[in-house]
């Protein structure tokens, strides 16, 4: 099985319960959607250069950085064919925390018995401003757990309000960790937080992508 390989580096990681450490990043290619604001949109390009890559290559690559972060991100990973195999090997590896980044579009039940540790899962749940909310798939909002985390990335105060109907109608804030993370250049940061105070939205974080504000926003494998 081989797997198509855009980017693979180490950097911090720019957001989530692990924001500031050290990870390693494989970036796969390829997307089932097309977010609007999406950063990555080259990643899904029919023609993108891709470095053929087996389980074992990715694996042995994430040993040689040293890193016991790791992050498998896209595109979208799970449409990865075969990715069961990757997720099996790199379970096995005591060393090592895999955390994969998802859509919000594909089913993670599946990938949720792997042992002898399961990845955990950073599930997007796509807002009104990204014109894909139509393609949520929510009942992952009842697979999520404590280990995982929901990602609301926003871009308007309709967003907020829209995040805000989904978080309590799923009780997400008592099963899993809540992100709200404003569309680079869209949103600032305060009108954020300042919703968050008029609503008593508890129990929620607001995070900012790191990496943009350590680089150049558009600079990749970082």
């Amino acid at each position: 099985m081989e797997y198509n390989v855009v980017e693979k580096f180490a950097s911090i990681n720019g957001e989530g319960p692990k924001a500031g450490q050290l990870a390693v990043f494989i970036r796969f290619a390829g997307c089932n959607l097309s977010c609007r604001y999406c950063d990555t949109k080259w990643a899904n390009e029919a023609d993108v250069k891709a470095e053929k890559m087996s389980a074992q290559d990715i694996h042995e690559y994430i040993k040689s950085t040293g890193i016991s972060n790791v992050t498998l991100t896209g595109g979208e990973p799970l449409n990865q064919y075969g990715i069961r195999e990757l997720l099996d090997r790199l379970a096995d590896d005591s060393y090592i925390d895999v955390e994969i980044e998802t859509n919000g579009s594909i089913d993670i039940e599946p990938f949720l018995n792997i042992s002898p540790r399961r990845p955990s899962f950073t599930l997007d749940y796509k807002l009104g401003s990204s014109g894909m909310e139509a393609y949520m798939d929510t009942e992952n909002l009842s697979c999520v757990s404590r280990q995982d985390t929901v990602k609301f990335v926003v871009g308007s105060i309709d967003d907020l309000e829209r995040a805000k109907e989904v978080i309590e109608e799923y009780d997400l804030d008592k099963k899993t960790r809540v992100y709200l993370s404003p569309v680079f250049g869209e949103i600032e940061p305060a009108q954020i937080a300042e919703y968050m105070k008029s609503h008593y939205i508890n129990g929620i974080s607001l995070q900012l992508q790191l990496h943009k504000f350590i680089w150049d926003k558009d600079k990749r494998g970082v």
